[in-house]
C-alpha cells in the first residue's frame, strides 16, 4: 500500500487546494425586460430567449 512518508504541511496542502475556489455566478441583463438572468438560459421573468418568446408568462 502507498503510504505518505511525511506529513503534508499546511502550506503544501493549501497550495494543492488553490484551484478549488468557487467562482461567483455570472448574470446578464435580459434585453427584453432588463431582469438579471443566467447566460444561455431562458429569462424566468418574461420567457424570452435569443430575441424570441419561448414561454408565455401571462398572469
Amino acid at each position: 500500500m502507498a503510504v505518505p512518508k511525511r506529513k503534508t504541511s499546511p502550506s503544501k496542502r493549501n497550495m494543492r487546494r488553490s484551484h478549488h475556489a468557487l467562482t461567483p455566478a455570472s448574470f446578464q441583463e435580459c434585453p427584453n425586460c432588463g431582469e438579471l438572468k443566467l447566460p444561455h438560459n431562458l429569462c424566468q421573468a418574461c420567457g424570452h430567449y435569443n430575441g424570441r418568446e419561448i414561454v408565455s408568462t401571462e398572469a
